[in-house]
């Protein structure tokens, strides 16, 4: 007998199930509420982006609209409204010795603070996180000198450094040593700013490496002794290895905290002797707030944002072959 049932209609039925009903065809309504919930899956996701759309709009992207703005103008004077310029700004700058010492201390500043901190950093922070006496303490001192207010940290420095009766003169003269200006000496000067420096981003710095240490699975050094593997070959085949993209993040904010030193400058040496110690971003300051140019100021502050958005860019190429994220 067929498959047929009254009327001759034919029953589609699939192999192992009851009979296949047809999809009622949707209605204008349901289209409707459809889109009214996609429509209010929308608004909610943008309405949970506007409190942090409007910081970064406002602190971020309209600061450096208006640098540029303001670097293409003359500064007002009394009397005088600002006008057009132009490149002159910039044409300025290429003719300014004081921006190319900048920017050569700058340059002499970062290579000495960002390998020296974030080397400290690494071994500050493997060492106690190691099963050691006094851990606690130990973690409490490194990280210290990173809750000092800046200005704090300058003045202790000051004293180390006063020539005659400091810290520092009081040590070598244990040796017979004479007397000396460190902050005064042009051969000195930079190099005190870049021991302050250190002395308080290592700590902060150690933070990140020891939480990213802590987050290893301890099984695999395990399995390292387990194979008769030493310390140090650990250490730089494996630990080193994974704590990648701790370090690209480190090295990241090395490189900006180097380029934004005013307040221990400003305590310590005013950018003397002899702009020895003028950083880009104090010469910035001096130009903005003591010369009243803001328009050459503001063009020197988008040459600065310039060359830390090319830095940046620059590790993240380059390191990101050696990042390896778990």
């Amino acid at each position: 007998m067929g498959a047929r049932g009254f009327g001759g209609a034919q029953k589609t039925r699939v192999r192992g199930g009851p009979p296949r009903r047809p999809r009622p065809a949707p209605t204008v309504r349901g289209l409707g509420l459809v889109m009214s919930h996609t429509w209010r899956v929308h608004v909610h996701g943008w309405l949970l982006l506007l409190p942090a759309a409007v910081l970064l709009v406002t602190f971020t992207h309209y600061p450096v609209a208006a640098t540029i703005y303001t670097s293409l103008f003359s500064t007002p004077k009394p009397g005088r409204p600002s006008l057009w310029v132009g490149l002159d700004n910039y044409q300025a700058m290429v003719e300014d010795p004081v921006f190319w010492q900048a920017l050569g201390n700058n340059f002499w500043f970062a290579l000495g603070t960002i390998p020296l901190s974030v080397a400290l950093a690494l071994l500050m922070a493997v060492w106690v996180n190691g099963r050691i006496a006094g851990r606690g303490l130990l973690r409490l001192a490194f990280f210290t000198p990173t809750v000092l207010p800046m200005i704090a940290v300058a003045n202790i420095w000051l004293f180390f450094y006063t020539p005659g009766y400091g810290l520092l003169e009081q040590f070598t003269g244990l040796f017979g040593l004479p007397s000396h200006n460190w902050l005064g000496s042009r051969g000195t000067a930079l190099g005190c700013l870049v021991v302050v420096t250190v002395w308080k981003e290592a700590g902060f710095f150690m933070i990140f490496y020891l939480a990213a240490l802590q987050s290893l699975s301890p099984h695999l050094g395990e399995a390292a002794s387990l194979m008769g593997a030493g310390g140090w070959y650990f250490f730089r085949r494996v630990t080193f290895p994974l704590l990648m993209p701790t370090t690209l993040f480190v090295l990241v904010n090395a490189v900006i905290n180097s380029f934004r030193l005013v307040d221990h400058i400003v305590v310590m040496t005013k950018g003397g002797p002899d702009n020895t110690t003028a950083l880009l971003l104090y010469y910035i300051y001096d130009v903005g707030f003591k010369f009243w140019d803001q328009a050459y100021a503001a063009a020197l502050t988008l040459v600065l944002l310039v060359i830390l958005a090319a830095v940046a860019l620059g590790q993240f190429l380059l390191l990101d072959r050696r990042v390896h994220y778990q």
